[in-house]
């Protein structure tokens, strides 16, 4: 008996993140990426029509949601479409085709008016310092909203400074160096918050095994079963 693979559909698979973990992901995943610009492996959705999100859903097991528009210093007018507007059209069409698993991309904006002498952690209550890290913020509300009404059971992924190369520690700020996501790190972060069970609701901090921290991983290692390996202040 032939055992179904598991569908996964990624928004923003154009993306810099999406380009990177698509490949990475699963091979034992059906994995289909959408974006506003159809390419080899991506199909067009406009994340701000319901019914479009919602023919891109039918049969899907789990959602990652990684469109937006990912600038800290996007005016409202910007952010509005996709940030606010189109991640309430991902949730209500995941809900309304029967997804198990939505995955949204959080970031560490949701936190970064914080001092950089504390390391955030999960519970930490939202304290943007933009109007970006705000629109995220209200991503993650809108998630334990679908989790605490829904069966559709939600992971928003905090994600910190995402970068295709190990930045330089002498270029970088120690901020950033200490937030950093590896695409290895990104995939393994999206496999686990697809993959784990046992919970309705999680808020994740995405970041790699760096030397020194801006995010605490204790709970989301624990909760998603997330194995990072890369390390911002080492040699590959």
């Amino acid at each position: 008996m032939t055992q179904t693979r598991r569908r996964v559909v990624v928004t923003g698979a154009g993306g810099r993140i999406g380009r990177a973990i698509t490949p990475r992901l699963p091979g034992s995943w059906d994995v289909q990426g959408t974006d506003l610009t159809a390419s080899e492996g991506i199909s067009i959705l406009d994340i701000t029509y319901p019914d479009a999100c919602r023919a891109a859903f039918a049969n899907a097991d789990a959602v990652v949601h990684l469109a937006a528009v990912p600038n800290p210093e996007a005016s409202w007018a910007r952010l509005l479409p996709a940030n606010v507007v189109g991640v309430y059209q991902v949730a209500q069409a995941a809900v309304s085709c029967g997804v198990r698993r939505l995955v949204l991309a959080s970031s560490l904006h949701v936190v970064s008016a914080m001092s950089d002498q504390t390391q955030v952690r999960v519970g930490d209550p939202p304290r943007p310092a933009n109007l970006y890290g705000a629109t995220k913020a209200w991503a993650e509300a809108l998630g334990a909203w679908v989790a605490g009404t829904t069966p559709t059971s939600v992971v928003a992924l905090r994600i910190g400074y995402f970068a295709p190369e190990r930045p330089d520690p002498a270029s970088v700020p120690a901020r950033e160096l200490s937030a950093w996501l590896s695409p290895r790190d990104a995939a393994e972060l999206v496999r686990a918050a697809v993959e784990a069970v046992g919970f309705d609701f999680v808020v994740a901090n995405g970041i790699s095994a760096n030397r020194y921290r801006r995010a605490d991983l204790t709970e989301t290692m624990q909760q998603l079963g997330y194995r990072p390996v890369d390390d911002a202040w080492s040699s590959p």
